[in-house]
């Protein structure tokens, strides 16, 4: 087998994992908490922030600001998902997120999110 269908064999073969992060800004302590269903979309997040263009307006300017080596970003929580029966991933990352949010309240000086109204 070619070297180029061994990379396609083993990146179908990758398990995509699903989690919720954080970004801290350590100079000024604020988080922005966020979830991916595939936490290989960090380098579009950071590609976005680094080319200008995130929909963040917040972060984004603090991301200007400071620089991206002021910021820290940490997977704070993987979703597990079930073996058997019905699983909802995106119901259950979107809980992940909220259970995050709840516990770290980044809004406002704490941080970079918007409340969402329930």
């Amino acid at each position: 087998m070619d070297h180029k269908k061994e990379l396609k064999e083993y990146y179908k073969e990758m398990e995509i994992e699903a989690g919720v992060f954080t970004m801290t800004n350590k100079q000024n302590g604020k988080v922005f908490v966020s979830s991916f269903n595939n936490l290989k979309r960090l380098n579009g997040f950071q590609f976005m922030l680094k080319t200008n263009t995130h929909s963040n307006k917040a972060l984004q300017a603090d991301y200007n600001t400071f620089g991206k080596d002021t910021f820290e970003i940490d997977v704070v929580e993987y979703l597990k998902r079930k073996q058997e029966g019905y699983f909802d991933a995106k119901k259950e990352l979107e809980k992940l997120e909220q259970k995050w949010l709840d516990e770290l309240q980044p809004y406002g000086e704490r941080g970079y999110n918007s409340p969402k109204n329930k």
